[in-house]
């Protein structure tokens, strides 16, 4: 039960739901903290310039009704002064005024508000310009803290004579303040943090909820429920959804192609194994010319055989391949060896190839044995109906993504618009006289819409059949 418990718990803790809640709440916690640091200093710097501006009043006040007579020595009329905590022992207001001497040394509480009591201000010698106010924080009486303010004056007429006059108010009520709004701002804000994470756990639920509805969809493909994902998603899911479906048919695809092909080549299989099954089963000829002629019928039906299969076996590679990034192959030489094959081939009837190919390379997006294929076909059907030229030429096609444009035309009996169709289907002959399986073109066209490519039969210049293979170009490399 313990170890239940703790893999669900390590579940929890890998699942994304909890890392996206645990760093917004993580976030949130250091942003409310931080707003709280600030907005805590704000209040208490503003409460203690409000608190300092106030008691600069006082001082002012004091200064005001600071009189000297005719010795130099200073008087303040307590009646005069409009604040009654002047005069209430202990109020947390105070007004004190020492005697400066020129060293720097004096005597403290010459003079001082009836709220001091028995009491006297004591701070430290400070060196002050005439007018200039000081600010300091000491202990006062019954230790309260207090932020004192001080200022000298001098008497008229007397240069040497120098007073410190002192005005101090009790921090605490401020103190107070300041950690009662602190209290409150951290209650506040501790509530607003709740709140913002129950926010985010709910907007990081219905975030997810998308997700969960994914593995649904999943589930059912992975089910056989459904083939593809089905459903609502959002527009920033959906691509991703586009994207697997895309897969998922592809898939469906590529498994019926198997199928297709399993059959097709089975199915192409009977007839010459059947072929050589009733050879088998016929009694056994006796003279030369039966036995040369059941051997070139097992040779025929052999090569049928073998055609169908590599064929077959052509369009697997191909189907495996063709979308394999970084595959290029240079047509000239293939064209070249190609040329050399077919003069050697067909050097009993006398046909004369010609080849047209640009200045700059051309190269084709795809594998060396695939175009050989394909451009072997094209060019051993064209010497098998030329009468006397064979003519191949190729060209590139300015677009995205580039394709490269290869022709071969002849000049023998060409084929009608009516016929055009047939001729690219597999097993079909337009004309039996002619060695062949029937499967050239079909090849072809197979292995070029394999590449995205296609192929277009036409009339030719020379007067006979012009066959267009479009495929996909690949650019040079430097």
């Amino acid at each position: 039960m313990k170890r239940g418990a703790n893999r669900g718990g390590l579940r929890w803790s890998r699942s994304l739901r909890f890392r996206l809640l645990a760093v917004t709440v993580a976030g949130l916690t250091v942003a409310v903290v931080l707003a709280g640091l600030v907005l805590s200093g704000l209040f208490r710097e503003h409460v203690q310039r409000q608190f300092e501006a106030a008691l600069v009043q006082q001082l002012d006040q004091v200064t005001a009704r600071l009189e000297f007579d005719a010795q130099g020595q200073p008087a303040i009329a307590a009646q005069a002064l409009s604040d009654p905590r002047w005069l209430k022992p202990y109020s947390g207001l105070y007004w004190q005024v020492d005697a400066m001497a020129p060293d720097g040394r004096g005597r403290a509480g010459v003079l001082r508000s009836r709220s001091l009591w028995d009491t006297s201000l004591a701070l430290q010698v400070d060196a002050l310009a005439d007018g200039a106010v000081h600010v300091h924080e000491v202990a006062g009486p019954q230790g309260a803290p207090l932020l004192v303010l001080e200022r000298t004056v001098r008497a008229e007429g007397v240069d040497a004579a120098r007073w410190r006059l002192i005005v101090a108010a009790d921090l605490q009520a401020t103190q107070a303040a300041t950690a009662q709004f602190t209290r409150v701002l951290a209650l506040s804000l501790a509530a607003l943090l709740v709140l913002l994470s129950a926010a985010a756990w709910a907007q990081v639920a219905v975030g997810l909820r998308p997700l969960q509805a994914l593995q649904r969809g999943l589930q059912d493909v992975q089910q056989a429920r459904t083939t593809r994902l089905q459903g609502a998603f959002p527009a920033e899911m959906q691509p991703l959804v586009d994207d697997f479906n895309a897969v998922l048919e592809r898939n469906a695809e590529v498994v019926e192609r198997a199928r297709t092909q399993a059959g097709n080549l089975a199915h192409a299989l009977k007839t010459p194994l059947a072929v050589l099954e009733n050879a088998a089963c016929a009694p056994a000829p006796s003279d030369g010319a039966a036995l040369a002629a059941l051997a070139a019928l097992v040779r025929e039906q052999v090569q049928v055989a073998r055609r169908h299969i590599d064929w077959h076996l052509a369009r697997s590679r191909v189907a495996a391949s063709a979308h394999l990034p970084g595959q290029r192959t240079a047509l000239e030489p293939v064209v070249g060896g190609l040329v050399r094959v077919m003069n050697k081939v067909h050097a009993g009837r006398g046909v004369d190839i010609t080849v047209a190919l640009p200045d700059a390379p051309l190269f084709f997006a795809g594998e060396a044995q695939d175009l050989q294929e394909m451009l072997g076909n094209l060019l051993d059907n064209a010497c098998k109906w030329a009468q006397s030229t064979v003519r191949l030429q190729a060209q590139v096609l300015a677009g995205q993504p580039p394709q490269m444009v290869v022709s071969v035309e002849d000049d023998g009996p060409g084929i009608g618009a009516a016929q055009r169709a047939q001729a690219v289907e597999r097993g079909v002959r337009l004309d039996e006289t002619v060695p062949g399986t029937g499967l050239g073109l079909a090849i072809v066209q197979d292995l070029a819409a394999l590449y995205g490519g296609r192929l277009e039969l036409e009339p030719a210049d020379l007067g006979g059949l012009r066959v267009v293979l479009v495929l996909p170009a690949a650019l040079e490399t430097a």
